[in-house]
């Protein structure tokens, strides 16, 4: 996500499976993993393409503990424009965190480390791989479910517009507020999906080609279930122009499409 969860770019499958062999009778375990893998047409992380609008393959493990913690492994293929040194195809984001439900709403604090693999050859000093905390509040109203989450990465290197070759390293921070909405439909396995998201730099993470100190992306989409198959298809778009080494307009907008399974 250099361009810079849990994010409707590309439309990011999270769903729990229910393993074959419970019963309704049974209590429920201290301990469940759940898993997601996925094909999408392009990888969009805050409106951005991250595999110069080409498909992607994504997937991710998450182990919860009855308590409310959480630990989840997710990862995705990208084009070697995301990183900093321009070499890596890979991005696996470690994420921790806790989440509680009180009284229909949830609270769900953590933080996500994005680590791009094999980025840096022999002597490079730049930096790729970045934390980020994270906070959201979602709340079901009958069909309709809200969340509101704000992501803020404090001042580090990987989040510097230069890298140094200056001299003068300046570290910068970022803060993501965006709000997401779904609709399940009564009585059909179909589900409605809206996104707004702001990115105020600036950063890595926010400026783009046109020297603007932040951008605003949406989405509006629509998913189909059948079993632990998803079907999703989305419009996603931003206000900013970033360009890829191929000198492609990497956030112009774009349909996404997207197939997963839950296990």
């Amino acid at each position: 996500m250099r361009f810079s969860r849990t994010t409707l770019g590309g439309l990011v499958l999270v769903a729990s499976a229910t393993p074959a062999f419970a019963q309704e009778t049974a209590p429920p375990p201290a301990v469940t993993i759940n898993g997601t893998a996925a094909l999408v047409s392009d990888y969009r992380f805050r409106g951005v393409s991250q595999t110069d609008r080409n498909a992607a393959v994504q997937g991710s493990i998450t182990v919860t503990h009855e308590s409310g913690f959480y630990v989840s492994v997710w990862g995705s293929s990208v084009d070697n424009y995301v990183t900093v040194a321009g070499t890596g195809h890979q991005e696996i984001d470690l994420i921790g965190g806790y989440k509680k439900v009180v009284g229909g709403t949830t609270f769900d604090v953590g933080a996500l480390y994005y680590v791009y693999p094999k980025t840096h050859p022999a002597g490079d000093t730049s930096s790729s791989d970045f934390l980020e905390p994270y906070a959201d509040i979602s709340h079901t109203f009958g069909p309709l479910t809200s969340k509101v989450t704000v992501n803020y990465a404090f001042k580090q290197k990987a989040l510097t517009l230069d890298q140094g070759a200056s001299g003068l390293l300046r570290k910068r921070d970022n803060v993501y507020l965006a709000g997401d909405f779904s609709a399940g439909i009564p009585k059909t396995p179909l589900g409605l999906i809206a996104h707004v998201g702001h990115s105020f730099g600036p950063s890595w993470l926010a400026t783009d080609s046109t020297g603007k100190k932040g951008y605003t992306d949406w989405a509006l989409g629509a998913t189909a279930t059948y079993k632990v198959l998803t079907l999703g298809v989305s419009y996603v778009d931003t206000d900013a122009r970033f360009v890829s080494g191929g000198g492609r307009n990497v956030s112009k907008g774009g349909v996404v499409a997207s197939l997963g399974v839950a296990f």
